[in-house]
């Protein structure tokens, strides 16, 4: 299926009906013990290792079929699902990073990231770095010769700062270190970071590949010199994600294309009329052109999703508190990607640490669901309205 195009690999990835009674989706293999018949074929599996079912934890058809299409998807050498995007983000980190090493994390990172880092991998020894996000080349002034790797999020969390990927990663490479991205935002359809010098990319599959806010589920997409440290480190962890879960991961990715064309064109509708609104500063959305990043978002980038941020002029907490309490079809929380829209205030200065969030105003972070634009535009209309009365 190589030379098909995405929207027909999203169908077809990972499916083998044939082998599976001719049913379309592959089954749900709920499983901890896997029986061998001999003895030899039960010692053979240790030969193998990870390319046969040998024990549930380790991986099922269910989890090998959601695996494969992924890295299909993605032009990847083969993928570790996770149970969430955050057991992917730390697995994957686990992989490459050791006592003694000095790892690069982008200042933009998604705070669970950054906590895992300082929290986790510096109490074994690791020492832990950030960076500026608009970076570049100009890394190769930080790398050291014990850094082992290089973690960036393009765009990044909260804030939507786009990132030279290519370069960072040709500097990074060239200095021996790992290169390792977040790359939720673009899906694997946007964005294909491994094409760029990336050698792990990974995603909370629990946004835009499940799509409908109901399941968990993480995975990591390596290269192939990669891919094998990842699995073996999801092992001796017991990273494993759920069959369930795993399920409704396959059944997001047939619909992927069609949802994110549906997002991508809400979002940009509604990121043009907040643009024009008094209460809004700024538009944080790396597709359009008065964004920073756009010109590297139009280089590398295929598309956009239904996440992004405004700034609004500073109010008082009551008035804020007066427009979102009241929104109807906003919801207040903490993920995104399903067919609900959201709508979050953030604080990404008490995190930053290579650099100084200074923006004036309240950050707030949307994400475009599935509904109507008109009516999600009158939501927003009616709670800055409500701000405005409570001034």
């Amino acid at each position: 299926m190589k030379d098909t195009k995405p929207d027909t690999r999203l169908v077809h990835a990972g499916l083998d009906p044939h082998a599976n009674f001719g049913i379309v989706n592959p089954p749900v293999y709920h499983c901890s013990t896997v029986l061998f018949p001999t003895l030899e074929a039960l010692e053979g599996a240790d030969r193998a290792p990870f390319e046969t079912v040998q024990y549930g934890r380790m991986g099922t058809p269910t989890s090998q079929a959601f695996e494969k299409a992924v890295a299909e998807l993605e032009g990847g050498y083969r993928a570790v699902s996770a149970a969430s995007g955050l057991a992917a983000i730390t697995t994957a980190l686990l992989a490459f990073a050791k006592a003694g090493d000095h790892i690069l994390i982008t200042d933009s990172a998604y705070g669970p990231t950054r906590r895992f880092a300082n929290e986790t991998l510096a109490r074994f020894g690791v020492e832990v770095e950030y960076f500026d996000p608009a970076v570049g080349a100009g890394i190769a002034a930080l790398l050291r010769p014990n850094t082992s790797l290089v973690y960036i999020e393009s765009p990044g969390s909260l804030t939507f700062e786009v990132q030279d990927v290519p370069a960072i990663a040709a500097a990074a490479k060239a200095a021996g270190a790992k290169v390792m991205i977040d790359n939720t935002w673009a899906t694997p359809l946007l964005f294909q970071p491994l094409r760029h010098g990336v050698d792990v990319s990974i995603h909370s599959a629990t946004k835009y590949i499940v799509g409908h806010a109901d399941a968990m589920l993480g995975v990591i997409v390596c290269n192939e010199e990669s891919w094998l440290e990842v699995k073996r480190t999801a092992v001796r962890v017991g990273t494993a994600a759920g069959p369930d879960d795993l399920f409704l991961g396959l059944r997001g990715l047939r619909t992927l294309s069609v949802r994110l064309k549906r997002h991508e064109q809400t979002a940009l509708a509604l990121a043009d009329w907040l643009a024009a609104r008094p209460e809004v500063t700024r538009v944080l959305h790396p597709a359009r052109t008065d964004f920073p990043g756009h010109a590297l978002w139009k280089r590398d980038f295929t598309g956009s999703c239904g996440l992004f941020g405004i700034l609004v002029n500073q109010v008082p907490k009551p008035a804020l508190a007066a427009m979102l309490d009241g929104l109807e079809l906003f919801g207040m929380g903490y993920s995104w990607g399903g067919f609900e829209s959201l709508i979050l205030p953030a604080k990404p200065a008490a995190i930053r640490t290579a650099t100084r969030w200074e923006e004036p105003g309240l950050l707030l972070r949307l994400h475009a669901g599935l509904e109507d634009v008109d009516d999600l535009i009158r939501d927003l209309e009616r709670g800055f309205e409500r701000m405005k009365n409570a001034l």
